[in-house]
């Protein structure tokens, strides 16, 4: 079960770049996608409707903003679109493919580089996830969140980690976080169970030499349950194409649908 996390920064320019080329060639079975910068309705093409594949959107009400996606080999029992939370819904960051014994979801957690009310309200999201990160480990499903973040959990997790360390992505409330995430809520970043390396980034900024340099920061992660994280047999940061300022984040688990 190969299963790619990518934050596009935009469907329509990734197709420019030859996403949908890559995904012809490697066969995920599931993509998750954030940022899909579009409506549903603007996506008319055949080229944003592979063959063999079954796509779900989730919008934001703003053209050209934010949106989640998921793209499906298998046809899940039922597809959940957003968490039931009006200002977080109409940003389009939440969908959920719900099969037998498994959900995937692609999550957009809110970006505070804005500026301070944008931080306030990803503090605010983060707060009201916890109950529902609870509540879903207690469902008896295997459960994999990919997604952007948008934290980097360590200092092996961004090149710059001092400088950073006041930054929106790398404050330490929202670290702290994703210690609760991962020591109280149970879950696992599984991409460090596969790989302890360094300098292993999904994300770089525009600015500067970022990319040539590789000063990224891992803020993309799948985020699973203990069992499925157990079945996780390979990983990779897909690097040769660049489609958008983040990578795919691809894992392969040992696990069926």
């Amino acid at each position: 079960m190969k299963i790619v996390s990518l934050n596009l920064n935009g469907i329509r320019a990734a197709a420019r770049k030859g996403l949908f080329e890559w995904i012809s060639r490697t066969s995920p079975d599931v993509l998750c996608f954030q940022e899909t910068k579009a409506q549903q309705h603007q996506l008319a093409d055949e080229l944003f409707h592979p063959s063999g594949y079954f796509n779900y959107f989730h919008d934001a009400l703003k053209k050209g903003y934010s949106g989640v996606a998921i793209y499906t080999r298998h046809q899940p029992e039922k597809v959940i679109k957003g968490l039931g939370w009006t200002d977080v819904d109409s940003e389009g960051r939440w969908i959920q493919a719900d099969y037998d014994k498994l959900s995937v979801i692609s999550l957009y957690l809110p970006s505070g580089t804005s500026g301070d009310i944008r931080q306030s309200f990803k503090y605010d999201v983060m707060a009201r996830l916890e109950p529902v990160l609870k509540k879903m480990r207690q469902q008896h499903r295997e459960i994999i969140i990919c997604g952007d973040w948008n934290i980097a959990h360590k200092k092996i997790d961004i090149k710059n980690w001092r400088s950073n360390q006041k930054n929106s992505g790398f404050l330490p409330e929202e670290r702290a976080w994703l210690d609760w995430v991962f020591d109280e809520a149970g879950y696992v970043d599984t991409f460090r169970i596969l790989d302890q390396a360094e300098n292993q980034y999904t994300w770089w900024s525009n600015r500067g030499q970022a990319w040539a340099n590789n000063t990224g920061w891992r803020i993309d992660y799948h985020i699973t349950t203990p069992k499925i994280a157990e079945t996780a047999r390979s990983v990779q940061i897909y690097k040769d194409e660049r489609f958008s300022d983040h990578a795919p984040l691809t894992i392969e688990y040992d696990f069926s649908f």
